[in-house]
């Protein structure tokens, strides 16, 4: 499937199925159980090989249908956004019995993953966990707490990161793992009640000693930073910032509805005539279209290994952040009271938007990266 199917196919779900369960999924908290359905159908196997039953598409894509997808459900864009990282974390070094346990089930539309890499005592440093593992013959014995799992009960597995129990915590010494939602001793946390994203069914994982087959491991056991800076954080960047370019898009289109729909019944005069809100919007769309073109650059250029991959992805990532905040901010002064009301979607974006800031990596730790890589610092301190 080109890239232009794939686009027309995420359309087609977005209009449909993800517009007609936005706003309950927000309201209830919802996991948005029926577009995640059809996505999978439609594109759950976006980044798995074609040779496997996949579409074989990369980062570009992903920040494509990210972007179509959140312009109508942020939560619904990450659901799907973390099951297309956990893909791509799993097809980047597969055994073949990994291919067929994982990969060619997610190809078909069968088996939904996810990332559960954070942990409440890291922080936003998500590559330093402390969960353990230790060997019991050929199975590994996991103990350990993950936080923020999105689509936590409805996966089907979870791409986790751990280190070995007698192994000092120092970056470069993890490893990354498949675990399968049917393992016995998996203990979940209350549901996610946030100020936005609520419909992600993000929780807490606890782990005591949980068995995990050693087939599991991905790539060697020590690997974890190659996976971190080669598939996580870039696919993961692309996901996000597709998902908040979105919510950004939706949030100005709403602005340019409402000053082109309202007018002043004293003076039959429409708000679109007015040269400062002109001005305003004009301000807006431009920021909103530079940063696609720097998401859809970085895309490329990791893509083709280009020089300026990281800084790219890192500030998409980052330039997308200020921008959702920007832009919902002012599209609410410019919608005024009616935009301030509770069940206005303008509402929905100002509160799912601000979670672009705060997801790992942070704002604050992708402007420092790029800053450690134009100096050729270390980009991970010891």
């Amino acid at each position: 499937m080109e890239l232009g199917a794939v686009i027309a196919a995420a359309q087609r779900v977005a209009d449909s199925t993800v517009a007609a369960e936005a706003r309950v999924v927000d309201r209830e908290g919802r996991w948005p159980e029926a577009s995640l359905k059809e996505l999978q159908r439609e594109l759950g196997g976006l980044v798995v090989d074609e040779r496997l039953g996949g579409l074989g598409h990369g980062l570009s894509a992903v920040a494509r249908v990210g972007e179509i997808i959140g312009r109508q459900c942020a939560s619904t864009s990450i659901c799907f956004g973390m099951h297309l990282v956990a893909s791509a974390v799993m097809g980047a070094k597969a055994t073949v019995r990994q291919e067929q346990e994982f990969l060619r089930p997610i190809a078909a539309g069968e088996h939904l993953s996810t990332l559960a890499l954070s942990e409440p005592g890291t922080g936003s440093e998500f590559w330093l966990p402390q969960c353990r593992m230790q060997s019991d013959g050929d199975t590994l014995r996991v103990t350990g707490t993950k936080s923020f799992v999105t689509n936590a009960t409805h996966a089907d597995s979870y791409v986790i990161n751990l280190v070995r129990a007698a192994t000092p915590a120092a970056a470069g010494s993890f490893s990354v793992a498949v675990l399968d939602a049917a393992t016995p001793g998996l203990q979940w946390g209350p549901a996610w009640h946030g100020f936005g994203m609520r419909g992600n069914d993000s929780r807490a994982l606890q782990m005591h000693d949980v068995p995990l087959d050693a087939s599991r491991l991905l790539g060697e056991e020590g690997d974890e930073i190659w996976y971190v800076f080669n598939v996580v954080a870039p696919f993961f960047l692309m996901a996000m910032a597709g998902t908040y370019l979105g919510v950004a898009t939706a949030a100005l289109e709403t602005g340019r509805e409402h000053l082109k729909r309202r007018r002043h019944t004293h003076s039959g005069r429409q708000l679109s005539t007015h040269p400062v809100l002109q001005h305003r919007l004009g301000t807006l769309w431009a920021t909103v279209e530079r940063t696609r073109r720097l998401l859809y650059f970085a895309a490329e250029e990791a893509e083709s290994a280009g020089p300026a991959a990281l800084l790219a992805l890192c500030s998409a990532k980052a330039e997308v952040a200020q921008t959702v905040d920007t832009v919902t901010n002012e599209v609410m002064t410019l919608a005024g009271g009616i935009g301030y009301g509770t069940d206005s979607d303008l509402h929905r974006y100002l509160r799912d938007g601000r979670a672009a800031h705060v997801m790992s990596p942070t704002t604050d730790i992708l402007r420092t990266w790029v800053g450690r890589a134009l100096l050729d610092e270390p980009l991970l301190e010891d």
